[in-house]
């Protein structure tokens, strides 16, 4: 049996390393894991008490609509239910999304480095990237607008990007979208917007209202720490919404993950705490890599890549010897590697580990 000529080669994404693997691999008993921006501080407490009421129903198939969750989200962010869509993690609705509206020979824009399964799901679709060189690690959205023509179906923009962590800012963003073409639908992915307390960056939800080509993606698995859940969603116009639910799988989230999700949004004071936290770990991170004389991007999410100024993939295999399993293979930015926010003494277990690398490495050399 012979795939589809189009995704021959297309490479598997790849998750970071199971904690579990590098213990037996290396024979190490302690293992900190901060390579797949998952919240350390675990989920809301509010969560585990939804998840542990409905154990009882695991035999029943969920609310294949979540109107329950979706009626909750929709007051909680002031749009009307028939805005939302869910999905397995907001991977699932970048998939329904080139799934509605992809044709081959159509084209969409994204950055050169930016999330994976962006290009991954239009390849599927047989269309075309475009790929756009980010500017000191940030969408370029002028050179971005530049790529538009009549071919144009999609434009991404990750923001903050993943994995530079940058921000594009709503005056950015604002007249990005005033530029583009009707036609296009504008997919603004915001999926670490909730860490976000800067005054420039864009209120997507504004930006809706006033732009009916977006469409914004929005996750449960970063700060509301839901990750294994899979519950993601997107918010756009009714229109280009319901085109996206005629592609979507009955029963796509479960029981438990739209149960854990309606108990999180009820929790501010646990998103407030983990917003904090990741705040100050950031800050901790800055500082540190500073006084290593290594450069950062502006880290905006619950992640911060750093310039290690030798090849990323060696600091990343020296610094799994040592129980430390960060992110490397960038292709755009080969000596950087990316490194989750984790607690305060996971953070300063791998500030002494990466010193420990970087000075072994100098003596090597």
């Amino acid at each position: 049996m012979q795939p589809k000529p189009n995704i021959v080669h297309l490479p598997v994404y790849q998750p970071g390393k199971p904690v579990e693997d590098v213990k037996r691999e290396l024979g190490l008993t302690e293992v900190i894991k901060l390579a797949s921006n998952e919240n350390p501080f675990g989920c809301s407490p509010k969560a585990k008490e939804a998840i542990a009421r409905e154990l009882d129903n695991i035999s029943i198939y969920p609310d294949g609509a979540a109107v329950e969750l979706t009626n909750a989200l929709a007051e909680h962010h002031g749009v009307n239910p028939d805005q939302l869509i869910f999905g397995a993690g907001s991977d699932e609705v970048i998939l329904m999304i080139c799934r509605a509206f992809l044709q081959p020979a159509d084209e969409t824009i994204m950055a050169d480095q930016t999330f994976p399964q962006y290009k991954h799901n239009v390849t599927v679709e047989n269309a075309k990237s475009i790929e756009v060189p980010l500017k000191e690690g940030t969408h370029d959205l002028y050179a971005m607008l530049e790529r538009v023509n009549d071919r144009t179906k999609i434009v991404w923009v990750c923001n903050p990007n993943n994995p530079t962590g940058t921000i594009n800012t709503a005056d950015e963003v604002e007249w990005f979208l005033s530029k583009v073409p009707s036609h296009v639908l504008v997919v603004l992915d915001e999926a670490y917007c909730e860490y976000i307390d800067d005054p420039t960056f864009p209120d997507g939800l504004k930006l809706l209202q006033k732009y009916p080509n977006v469409v914004l993606l929005r996750t449960f698995s970063k700060i509301y720490g839901l990750a294994s859940l899979r519950i993601g969603y997107g918010i756009g116009r009714a229109d280009v919404i319901r085109s996206i639910n005629q592609v979507r799988e009955p029963f796509n989230t479960s029981r438990i993950g739209q149960a854990a999700a309606l108990a999180s949004l009820q929790d501010g004071e646990f998103i407030a705490f983990c917003r904090e936290e990741n705040k100050k770990g950031l800050d901790d991170f800055q500082r540190a890599f500073a006084d290593l004389g290594l450069k950062t991007f502006p880290a905006y999410g619950n992640f911060i890549m750093v310039d290690v100024q030798r090849p990323g993939q060696q600091v990343f295999e020296a610094l799994l010897r040592k129980g430390v399993i960060v992110r490397a293979g960038h292709q755009r930015y080969p000596t950087s590697i990316r490194i989750t926010v984790g607690s305060r003494e996971q953070n300063e277990k791998v500030i002494a580990a990466l010193t420990a690398v970087l000075q072994e490495i100098a003596v090597k050399v």
